[in-house]
């Protein structure tokens, strides 16, 4: 077990000497085409410039693309973004709407992000954990603190999370090891961690073979950009600095068979435009190496304020609520079965907002100071924490107005552990049924929810909504949904189907 007290102490040849030995350029090798990566800038800029204020009819011809399940082409996806006319981006929010609900049905995946530390060896300019950055108080949590994380997180409701480490020898692989069995192994009454999602630096085939056997969901690593000189002037040095070993971080991960990957970028660094399109031909390009099976989600993170750290409020490319509900919708139609995440980073109202041109999943009760939940100090803290939250409520009160906008708040982990995963998962929502298999599922655990943690008026509104819900599924699973409702009630736990 590894103390607390852990930082970024280590003398610096043997940090130098770690950091030479991270990137394995035999890794990335067989996934470039000519040694060149999937990423053109050129053809990028020249789809955006080539597409400005499109024809009415061939924006709608697209929709309807989209609306049939079938993945936009980069092309196609620059037609929706050289859209001017008001009306007709109306038109694109709606259709993102449709689509989610076609897909996911009106239900909202939730989870909690878990910080275990900030140590780091990158110089990111953006960041608040960067090397330089003296202004953080560096830690990083022992075993016994990610348990003491855990409990305040179970102790709320929540089944699943997204873990994230920083890039440093101290929260090496052995350490993500260690502490994903510590959140497994935490119980609180009928209360535990179903899934742990993993947020981490780039790793080798060998490592990622690792988290796949300690039974890690999905690994997530973000690009930030994809705009190549954008990522050198933000990425000066570290190891986050090697463009094509982030880049291919999860074409490795698939090597390793680890079924399920996320993509993102931290839309603020470069033009939106262009990051979507990268996002793009990233999902594209991951279907065709591995048999058709691309992102399990896409976030888009918005460059939010960060102590100590002046660029993330001087950026020129810094995106408006509404080019950000622009580019959630185009993304949503582009890539039609892939889920897809808002964080807590954005405020309240433009959080709900978004989420109804899309979304299938979003955070709640988040805090990312390294410690937080567990220990008591300010929620937002800028010298322990790698950027400033828009929305701090607590979970019950996330759930209740999502209920209240008719969404039901899923926390259902059956079909991963029932092997829906991967291509399973891919095929399942390419034809739009996913809402069949995990509608069902979403009521039970949303029924959890409502006995074991739900305040009054939460129960109230979530009951409701429970019975329409029920009302709405097959005639031929209805007795046997309601059976399961009564056993809930009954203090069973952990139903599905």
């Amino acid at each position: 077990m590894r103390d607390s007290s852990c930082t970024a102490t280590l003398v610096p040849d043997t940090l130098s000497e770690w950091m030479e030995n991270v990137v394995q350029e035999d890794e990335i090798a067989p996934y470039l085409k000519k040694g060149r990566d999937f990423i053109d800038d050129e053809e990028i800029e020249g789809l955006i410039r080539e597409n400005q204020d499109p024809d009415t009819n061939e924006v709608r011809d697209i929709l309807e693309k989209s609306l049939s399940l079938q993945r936009l082409d980069p092309a196609e996806t620059a037609v929706l973004l050289g859209v001017k006319d008001e009306e007709l981006w109306e038109e694109i929010f709606e259709t993102g709407l449709q689509i989610k609900n076609s897909v996911y049905g009106p239900r909202i995946v939730t989870f909690a992000p878990l910080y275990c530390s900030n140590p780091c060896v990158n110089s990111c300019i953006y960041c608040a954990f960067r090397r330089e950055n003296k202004e953080q108080k560096r830690r990083t949590l022992s075993a016994e603190e990610v348990k003491a994380e855990t409990r305040s997180l179970v102790s709320v409701g929540h089944k699943r999370l997204v873990v994230v480490y920083g890039e440093h020898p101290t929260t090496d692989i052995d350490y993500m090891e260690e502490t994903i069995r510590a959140i497994y192994d935490t119980k609180v009454k009928h209360g535990e961690i179903r899934r742990v999602n993993v947020n981490a630096p780039p790793q080798s085939v060998e490592h990622l073979e690792r988290l796949r056997d300690v039974g890690i969901g999905t690994f997530q690593v973000f690009q930030e950009t994809y705009h190549h000189d954008t990522y050198r002037r933000v990425h000066p040095r570290g190891i986050k600095s090697h463009y094509t070993w982030r880049l291919y971080a999860l074409h490795r991960a698939q090597e390793a068979g680890v079924d399920d990957v996320a993509i993102g970028a931290l839309f603020g660094l470069y033009d939106w435009r262009f990051e979507v399109l990268g996002l793009l031909y990233h999902a594209i390009d991951l279907e065709e190496k591995f048999g058709g099976v691309g992102p399990h989600t896409i976030s888009f993170p918005r460059l939010e304020p960060a102590g100590g750290t002046p660029f993330a409020t001087s950026s020129a490319y810094r995106v408006s609520d509404i080019d950000f509900k622009r580019l959630v919708a185009v993304l949503r139609v582009s890539v039609p079965y892939t889920g897809m995440i808002i964080t807590a980073r954005e405020r309240a109202e433009v959080r709900m907002d978004v989420i109804n041109v899309g979304c299938t999943q979003t955070d709640a009760s988040s805090r990312i100071g390294i410690g937080s939940y567990s220990e008591n100090y300010a929620e937002q803290e800028d010298d322990r924490q790698q950027f400033q939250l828009g929305d701090t409520r607590d979970l019950d009160s996330v759930i209740r107005e999502l209920a209240e906008m008719g969404y039901l708040t899923s926390f259902c982990t059956a079909g991963y552990r029932c092997g829906r995963t991967g291509s399973y998962f891919m095929n399942i929502a390419k034809s739009g049924k996913v809402h069949e298999f995990c509608m069902p599922n979403a009521i039970l655990t949303f029924k959890e929810y409502l006995m074991d943690y739900g305040s009054e008026e939460t129960k109230r509104v979530g009951e409701a909504l429970i019975e329409k819900r029920v009302s709405e599924t097959r005639e031929s699973i209805r007795p046997a949904l309601q059976e399961r409702l009564s056993a809930i009630e009954r203090g069973e736990r952990d139903l599905r189907f």
